[in-house]
């Protein structure tokens, strides 16, 4: 096997989302359908049309990170720094036993950044100063997603930040797994999105695609057809990514294997031609190596948006056959995590495998007319060995991952 072609794994978890801090509970709560949707506590969302988000609760950062982070974070960086330190436990790795540049990050933002210009313009505006702060906004952007993990765990290694709306999660991976093919050992990727704070909330709310449902279990409902918009949340996932050489190395635990990606751009709107999502998952089936036949399951983008979910669901069709493979959207319980919905995802995905059981889309009672095989209300018991994950970003953004389990 050439180093372009080496098997890639996935040997560490950490999660934090709105149904559970921790890949254990957070597991514990997606296999039992607990919602983890309601009304915004972070501000007074009285006087916003929507006023529903996923928020993680009980975390408390300063017992986990020094008290100097905290003046330079915001929730975002607290959330991905933490769930990092967690995958990095996960893996048995100590970065301090390795060489520096043989780390490496690579992760996924979105909608980030919101929170932290918001309190650099508060506090700059007292000053007069208003240039300055989108200055200090823009380039904490940037730095913070890989910058931060890197800087915290003495990482040198290949760094970067991927930016493509909700794909961005599944495409920070693909690179990832690109990084260690071309020689980095070792490589934290995923993301962890958060954005519920006024200026964000404004910024979401100007694309037109969210739900302003008050009842949160009725909010959200992709494939249903009182679909209308969706609901956003924060959190996501951090994965540590190796060679399989290099964990067989170390006799460590493989959660399972980055098989294949594909990528695509949609067609200008008006153009006639056939939105991209179809040729994505076929790019990645096709680099996996696998079959349609051969995917277990399917873990929807579920973007809450009649026209979009349509899309979607023909091009599963498409590939696989009107209710050919049992497909879910977890994300149901959550709302959607942005750039950290789709590695949340996968590490679902791989959890899964683990314990052969497909987890639940909650609250909603598909529509026929989709014709997807949706597993709805309570988890599936099923063998799982290959999964298919999709994300879509808005502006035409499409991406698919194939995960194969260990062994």
């Amino acid at each position: 096997m050439t180093a372009s072609s080496a098997s890639v794994v996935v040997t560490g978890l950490g999660i934090a989302a709105p149904t559970g801090l921790g890949t254990r509970d957070y597991w514990a709560a997606t296999r039992s359908g607990k919602n983890g949707i309601g009304r915004i506590t972070r501000f007074d969302p009285t006087s916003y049309p929507s006023k529903l988000a996923g928020e993680v609760p009980g975390f408390v950062a300063e017992e986990h990170l020094p008290s100097r982070l905290m003046p330079q974070t915001d929730r975002m960086t607290r959330l991905a720094l933490v769930a990092a330190d967690w995958a990095l436990a996960d893996a048995g790795i100590d970065p301090k036993d390795l060489p520096s540049y043989d780390m490496g990050v690579v992760t996924a933002s979105s909608s980030g950044g919101f929170e932290f210009g918001q309190m650099e313009l508060q506090r700059l505006w007292s000053q007069g100063s208003q240039f300055v702060s989108a200055y200090q906004s823009f380039a904490w952007f940037y730095a913070v997603n890989s910058g931060q993990i890197s800087i915290r765990n003495g990482m040198k290694g290949p760094s970067g930040v991927i930016v493509s709306d909700e794909a961005g999660g599944l495409d920070a991976v693909a690179h990832g797994r690109r990084l260690i093919r071309k020689g980095t050992p070792l490589i934290v990727s995923g993301a962890v999105d958060a954005s519920i704070c006024p200026w964000g909330w404004v910024a979401q709310q100007a694309a037109g695609r969210m739900s302003t449902g008050h009842e949160p279990t009725r909010a959200y409902l992709p494939f249903d057809a009182e679909a209308a918009g969706y609901v956003p949340g924060e959190g996501g996932a951090i994965l540590i990514m190796e060679s399989a050489e290099s964990a067989r190395s170390r006799d460590v635990r493989v959660y399972g294997e980055i098989a294949g990606y594909g990528s695509t751009f949609d067609p200008r709107p008006g153009s006639g031609r056939e939105p991209g999502l179809r040729k994505a998952i076929e790019l990645a089936l096709a680099d996996a190596r696998v079959d349609a036949g051969d995917i277990d399951v399917v873990f929807a983008d579920a973007a809450g948006v009649p026209e979009l979910d349509r899309t979607e669901a023909e091009a599963i069709g498409a590939v696989f056959g009107e209710g050919g493979v049992p497909v879910t959207a977890p994300k149901t319980m959550t709302g959607r995590l942005y750039s950290g919905a789709a590695p949340l995802d996968v590490a679902t995905a791989l959890l899964s495998m683990e314990e052969g059981l497909i987890p639940p889309t909650v609250h909603i009672t598909p529509d026929a007319a989709y014709g997807l095989d949706l597993v709805c209300a309570q988890p599936r018991t099923a063998q799982v060995r290959t999964a298919l994950v999709l994300a879509r970003g808005y502006g035409g953004f499409n991406s698919a991952l194939v995960v194969r389990a260990a062994g």
